[in-house]
């Protein structure tokens, strides 16, 4: 009997082992330790600006900013990396820590998602802004499958975080970029994707 245990047991921890541990790491984003500019508008040629920052083990973070606006791309990018602008499109900045949620094999561990609170700005009060999770799923160097997934409403939501990270681990890893539609909890101010 006691030997028909063990192979049950090894069985149920490779089953474990396969579909792999879930957790949260979290990583600063401060544009003037974290970020590098590698493109930036000329004089007169409008205010915009790319940047290169450093996010979890190599994964990095590329902020394009436009007009008090910003889209952010979590992962490897294919060769253009300006393909897609994907932003509020009212005013809104970034905060200063991403979650990454990282699922664990072994060894081996890699983000999938990236979870990332922004202010934008109220059109109904200008003093108060209204916080925002975007969850976007996070490009892997061999697929660069990166872009938004959900949109979660921070703002009088005690449960955000939760539900960013349940949406982050629900569909983030089987999400496919510009064909599948993002999901929004809470009435969220307007949020769009251009594809270039």
């Amino acid at each position: 009997m006691r030997a028909l245990l063990i192979p049950l047991a090894l069985a149920g921890f490779c089953q474990t082992a396969q579909a792999g541990d879930i957790s949260s790491a979290y990583t600063d984003l401060d544009w003037k330790k974290d970020c590098v500019t590698y493109a930036q508008a000329a004089e007169g040629d409008g205010d915009w600006a790319s940047l290169a920052c450093s996010g979890y083990r190599g994964y990095p973070v590329l902020i394009g900013c436009e007009d008090a606006r910003e889209s952010i791309y979590y992962g490897f990018p294919s060769d253009d990396m300006t393909a897609v602008w994907e932003s509020f499109t009212a005013f809104n900045g970034s905060g200063p820590k991403v979650e990454w949620r990282i699922e664990t094999n072994g060894e081996v561990a890699i983000p999938f998602a990236a979870i990332h609170r922004r202010s934008v700005s109220n059109p109904e009060d200008e003093n108060k802004s209204i916080e925002v999770l975007v969850v976007a799923k996070v490009a892997q160097p061999e697929e660069h499958q990166g872009c938004t997934i959900g949109l979660v409403l921070a703002t009088g939501n005690a449960q955000a975080n939760d539900q960013a990270r349940k949406l982050a681990d629900d569909k983030a890893k089987t999400f496919t970029c510009g064909k599948d539609k993002r999901e929004v909890i809470g009435d969220v101010p307007p949020f769009g994707r251009v594809d270039n």
